[in-house]
């Protein structure tokens, strides 16, 4: 998998913050970086704020690899997708979890079947769509015609 544009995607999707800030979750959890969260993984000793690129980039690091480890491990399948709809359950599961992306239980069986038009629309049909709205859109279609929308 290309992880530069991974890493662009998820910069772009969760936006880079130097400082900690609430995120939208309900109840909201302390942020940080491309949407680290500081609750379940506090910084390193001794960082400080605001954060630089490089301390920025490892924990972007650290955490696609984790998102990486949490979908070999759910869904061993994924590895066999094609490089953009792996992106796209990357993108969804370093968004929203491991425990939310396993709830998608007919897009997920849609993924592992091949069924794109269905995965796609079961995207479409959640909650999940409606709060992350232009990131879904693109996630969607890009799920539908194997090309990730570059806006």
């Amino acid at each position: 998998m290309n992880l530069t544009l991974l890493y662009a995607e998820l910069r772009r999707d969760e936006a880079v913050r130097r400082w900690p800030y609430k995120d939208t979750s309900t109840p909201p959890k302390n942020t940080v970086g491309v949407g680290h969260n500081l609750d379940a993984s506090p910084l390193p000793s001794g960082w400080t704020y605001p954060l630089s690129d490089a301390q920025i980039t490892q924990l972007l690091t650290a955490d696609v690899g984790d998102t990486f480890h949490q979908l070999d491990a759910y869904l061993s399948w994924w590895r066999a997708l094609s490089e953009v709809r792996q992106r796209v359950l990357a993108n969804m599961c370093f968004n929203m979890g491991i425990t939310k992306l396993l709830g998608f239980k007919r897009a997920l069986a849609a993924m592992q079947a091949h069924d794109w038009g269905t995965s796609a629309a079961e995207m479409k049909d959640s909650a999940w769509y409606g709060q992350v709205k232009s990131r879904a859109v693109r996630l969607c279609s890009a799920m539908l015609t194997d090309v990730m929308p570059t806006a």
